[in-house]
């Protein structure tokens, strides 16, 4: 090898490893790069009925899926914070797909009209979607990119609703 390629090839590694640095150092608290690869198959029904799938709703935008429980004492202080959240972001700009995990409909419903009234919830009534998905915990929050990829996770109850976030949000690619 030549003098210059290894230069040139020392050069790439070095901007490669800070433009990494750079991007992960731009991440709010709590939310982390994700390297899973395609997210799992997520198809599930509101409280209303409707249906929402993943790899067919999702495609193309940026999707916010969001494992919670009412039991989940993070969950309870959270979720206001995502209620503003949607409420402050460009209505297009991430779909928001709460998931319940395996509470009844009364639980849900009565759970969200105390803390985000203007939430819906996905309901995982079996914990299968949960189960395959496998979170460390609830609260839990994982970033599909538009090509269904999931991108980013974060785990705990985070402040979503805070400058900090809703930027992050705002700059993911289109």
């Amino acid at each position: 090898m030549t003098k210059a390629r290894v230069l040139l090839g020392y050069l790439m590694l070095l901007i490669y490893s800070h433009a990494s640095t750079a991007q992960d150092s731009a991440l709010p608290k709590g939310v982390r790069v994700y390297e899973a690869g395609a997210a799992p198959v997520l198809h599930l029904h509101d409280m209303d009925g409707v249906g929402f799938s993943l790899q067919d709703d999702g495609k193309g935008r940026w999707v916010f899926v969001h494992f919670w429980a009412s039991w989940c004492g993070p969950c309870r202080k959270e979720m206001p914070a995502i209620q503003r959240m949607v409420q402050r972001l460009e209505s297009d700009r991430v779909h928001v797909a709460l998931v319940n995990t395996a509470e009844d409909e009364d639980t849900i419903f009565s759970f969200l009209a105390a803390v985000a009234p203007e939430m819906s919830s996905l309901m995982d009534s079996d914990g299968q979607a949960t189960e395959a998905w496998q979170p460390r915990g609830l609260p839990a929050t994982y970033l599909v990119d538009p090509q269904g990829l999931i991108r980013y996770q974060a785990l705990g109850g985070l402040p979503w609703d805070q400058p900090d976030y809703l930027a992050f949000l705002e700059q993911l690619p289109r």
